[in-house]
C-alpha cells in the first residue's frame, strides 16, 4: 500500500543531433555519455548510471525509435534512503528518452522494473514504478501486485506520514535483499509440496506455515501477515482511524525486524524513539532495510515538535542530524514543456 509523495526526479531533455545520449547529475555531480548503438552490448558499470542505461536499452528492445538526446537530471527524493528514488529517475528518464513516442503508462511501469531487474541486477517486484506513474495526490494505493488492480484509499486528512532519513545505508542491505526474495521462494517452493493448489506467498495463510520449522518460514511469515496487514490498514484508513492505523505501522515493523530480519540499530533507535512522542501513532521501517528511512504516522499538528524531538534524540545518540520530510501525497509521473 505505498503512495506516491511530492518529492521529485526532474529530467530536463534535448534533442543533441548525435547518436548518443549524453546525460549529467545535479545530485551526484557526474555524467555519462552513452551511444544508442551499443545499446544492445551495454554492461552494468555498478553506478546510478546503471538505471538510465538499463531504461535506454529495454526501450530500444521494444522497438522504440530513440534519437540522441541531452539530459540533465536533479531530484529532491534522497537517494538509498528507501523512497523509491531509483523508480523515480527510471520513470522520469523513460519519459525524456520517449520523446514525441506513446507508450501506454502500465508499459512504462513494466519497462522500468525489467531494466532494474535484468540491467541493474536487482530482483524488485513492480510497485515502486507502479507508484511512480499511477500515483494520485492525497491518496495511497490499494495495489495487487498479481492483477495490478489497485484501489485508491484516501488518508485521513488529521494525519500526516513523516519520513526520517537515518542517513545511514549498511552495506549488507543489497545482498540480503537478494536472499530474501531467494528465501521466500523456497518456502514457496516447499509449501507447494503440501499444498498443490496455492501458487504465491499471497495463498498462503498462517495455518499452512504451523508445521515448518526452517529459518526460511520466518521470511514467510512476514510476507503472509504483510499482506493481511495492508487489508487492515486500507479499512482503517477509511475509517478515520489513525490508532488502529498505527498499530498496523508498529505490527510491520516488528515483523521486518524479527521476521524478515532487515532492520538495524539506528532504525530500531529511530522507530523506538518515534513511538514515545506525543502525537505519532505507528513507526516503521521503509524501502530494502539496514538503513534508509522510517515512517511515521502522526497527527498534522504535532509534526514540527516531533521533527524538533526526533532530530535531537537522533544527534544525541547517533552524533548524526536525520533529514525529517513531510510526505505528502502526490501525482505520478507526467511531462510538461
Amino acid at each position: 500500500m505505498p503512495m506516491a509523495i511530492e518529492s521529485a526526479c526532474f529530467v530536463a531533455v534535448a534533442d543533441n543531433g548525435l547518436d548518443s545520449f549524453r546525460v549529467f547529475s545535479e545530485d551526484v555531480q557526474d555524467g555519462v555519455e552513452f551511444r544508442i548503438e551499443d545499446l544492445d552490448s551495454a554492461k552494468p558499470r555498478k553506478g546510478w548510471s546503471d538505471y538510465i542505461i538499463g531504461v535506454a536499452a529495454e526501450l530500444k528492445r521494444a522497438g522504440v525509435p530513440l534519437k540522441g538526446r541531452d539530459l540533465l537530471i536533479e531530484s529532491t527524493i534522497p537517494m538509498g534512503a528507501g523512497l523509491s528514488s531509483s523508480a523515480a529517475l527510471e520513470v522520469a528518464c523513460t519519459l525524456a528518452m520517449l520523446g514525441p513516442n506513446r507508450m501506454e503508462p502500465l508499459e512504462v511501469v513494466h519497462l522500468c522494473q525489467r531494466a532494474e531487474n535484468n540491467f541493474v541486477g536487482v530482483p524488485c517486484g513492480i510497485m515502486d514504478q507502479f507508484t511512480s506513474v499511477f500515483g494520485r495526490a492525497g491518496v495511497a494505493i490499494k495495489l495487487d501486485c498479481r492483477s495490478l488492480e489497485y484501489e485508491p484509499v484516501p488518508l485521513p486528512r488529521h494525519a500526516a506520514i513523516v519520513a526520517v532519513n537515518s542517513m545511514v545505508k549498511h552495506e549488507l542491505g543489497a545482498s540480503v535483499y537478494r536472499e530474501r526474495v531467494a528465501e521466500c521462494k523456497a518456502v514457496l517452493e516447499a509449501i507447494k509440496e503440501k499444498f498443490p493448489a496455492v501458487n504465491s506467498l499471497r495463498e498462503v495463510t498462517p495455518d499452512m506455515l504451523a508445521d515448518f520449522n526452517w529459518v526460511p518460514v520466518k521470511r514467510a511469515r512476514h510476507v503472509v501477515g504483510e499482506n493481511m496487514r495492508v487489508q487492515a490498514f486500507a479499512n482503517a484508513c477509511r475509517a478515520g482511524n489513525i490508532q488502529s492505523m498505527g498499530v498496523y505501522f508498529s505490527q510491520s515493523h516488528r515483523s521486518l525486524q524479527t521476521e524478515f530480519e532487515v532492520s538495524c540499530p539506528e532504525i530500531d533507535f529511530l522507530v523506538e524513539t518515534a513511538m514515545q512522542q506525543n502525537g505519532c501513532f505507528g513507526a516503521r521501517l521503509t524501502g530494502g532495510g539496514f538503513g534508509g528511512c522510517t515512517v511515521n504516522l502522526v497527527t498534522r499538528e504535532a509534526v514540527p515538535d516531533f521533527r524538533s524531538r526526533m532530530r535531537q534524540a537522533y544527534q544525541y545518540s547517533y552524533g548524526i542530524d536525520p533529514q525529517v520530510l513531510l510526505c505528502e501525497p502526490g501525482n505520478g509521473a507526467s511531462t510538461f514543456a
